[in-house]
């Protein structure tokens, strides 16, 4: 039996704000898998959430050109897209050459472009900002995110919400319930050391609140896995650690140009997960790489390049599918990029960006105004737009769900979603 602690075990995940979780994968028969799905089968009409995070902070002046305006020009002369360069929205903002399966979800009207996203105060610290994007709490940090505490609202069925990834990010935890994660990138533990994680997750009367949250988070982890198992095709009987998720590292999958998109691996695992009518209504999925403070364009063209590969070939396969026509993604950032280029050929910390939302169910356009390109914060993007704004239309478009839980009082729908 391997030597392992419980306390100092659950411990290390609560210290990780109860992410740290060890997704299991293991086999389970055919029988097993239908008998769950008569259960709680994904209604036909219920909407479907797929939440895309490019962490770095991925600027979005790149990624949505204004291509007429003299002053992108002349504040970023290395690194700017010239006009016939871009793939053109209108006659003021294009998008990044990168994306051209984009541009077809603009001209099919099933691309929203939501301009000057923001919230009060920005921060331009990768960590703080992403904890304020996922836990929807500008003003005071929180341990919970916002998925994780509609998932606290709304039951404790560990399916409701999956991420694609053994480690949890901050959005999926909530104060009881999280979301399920799935890692299909680690290699099999031996059987014993599977007995004693097991007996490691049980509950105990002694264990404070965040330790209770691990072993929920791990036991909802492993129920989930061994479900999903025949979805995925996976045979043998297994749990998939990733270290990262033990030490409490922030494991972010990278694209690499040329070499297997690692996007399209996640995305390719939601679609099969929704082709099967798995009863979830949110999935996570991300790809790391956007801080791009020097030689940016090249690198950033790639990524988007990765980005839109894997988003438009998702969404082409959604649009034929039962479940995948009430499928609605969201591409966010953890914040834009400055206005003014870099001594390096790059940009440094921003505030303000675009957020894309693609979908059958949404109405493509533009929304919210585009930030002044003069008139600016301290060098910074001026938001016109409170990104707790988006997560609450979705929640009540999509999820069909009271927002408030979620991200609050006071929060109004954009007007992007039918």
């Amino acid at each position: 039996m391997v030597d392992i602690n419980r306390r100092k075990f659950l411990i290390a995940g609560a210290g990780v704000g109860a992410a740290g979780l060890l997704s299991g994968v293991a086999a389970i028969g055919w029988n097993e898998l239908h008998h769950a799905a008569n259960e709680n089968r994904l209604a036909d009409d219920a909407g479907i959430l797929v939440l895309f995070t490019m962490y770095g902070g991925n600027d979005g002046l790149s990624t949505v050109i204004p291509y007429r305006d003299n002053t992108y020009h002349d504040r970023r002369p290395e690194i700017a897209y010239a006009p016939n360069e871009v793939l053109p929205l209108d006659a003021d903002l294009g998008l990044n050459p990168g994306m051209p399966g984009m541009l077809q979800a603009w001209r099919d009207h099933n691309l929203a472009i939501i301009r000057g996203v923001t919230y009060p105060k920005p921060d331009r610290s990768h960590f703080r900002s992403m904890d304020i994007w996922q836990t929807a709490s500008p003003a005071t940090p929180v341990r919970s995110g916002w998925i994780g505490r509609w998932l606290d609202a709304t039951g404790d069925d560990p399916v409701r919400a999956i991420n694609i990834g053994s480690v949890l990010p901050l959005m999926a935890v909530g104060e009881r319930q999280t979301a399920s994660a799935l890692s299909g990138d680690s290699s099999p533990v031996p059987r014993e050391f599977v007995d004693t994680l097991t007996t490691l997750g049980n509950t105990d009367p002694h264990d404070t609140p965040p330790m209770s949250a691990v072993c929920t988070s791990y036991r909802n982890s492993r129920a989930f896995g061994t479900a999903m198992s025949p979805v995925l095709g996976d045979a043998d009987p297994k749990i998939k650690i990733d270290p990262a998720a033990i030490s409490g590292g922030l494991a972010v999958t990278q694209g690499v140009p040329g070499g297997p998109n690692p996007l399209s691996e996640q995305l390719d695992v939601v679609a099969k997960c929704i082709k099967a009518g798995v009863p979830a209504r949110v999935y996570m999925v991300s790809l790391g790489g956007f801080d791009t403070h020097s030689d940016e364009r090249d690198t950033q063209q790639n990524l988007l390049t990765i980005v839109d590969g894997a988003v438009s070939s998702f969404l082409r396969t959604m649009s034929t599918e039962k479940y995948g026509k009430n499928v609605v993604l969201m591409m966010y950032s953890e914040f834009g990029r400055r206005v003014a280029a870099n001594a390096s050929d790059g940009t440094d910390h921003g505030t303000a960006g675009p957020v894309l939302v693609a979908g059958m169910p949404v109405k493509g356009g533009f929304y919210g105004e585009q930030p002044s390109l003069t008139d600016l914060d301290d060098g910074d993007l001026k938001g016109t737009v409170d990104f707790r704004d988006i997560y609450h239309e979705m929640l009540v478009k999509t999820l069909d769900t009271d927002p408030e839980p979620a991200v609050g009082a006071g929060r109004r729908s954009i007007g992007f979603l039918s």
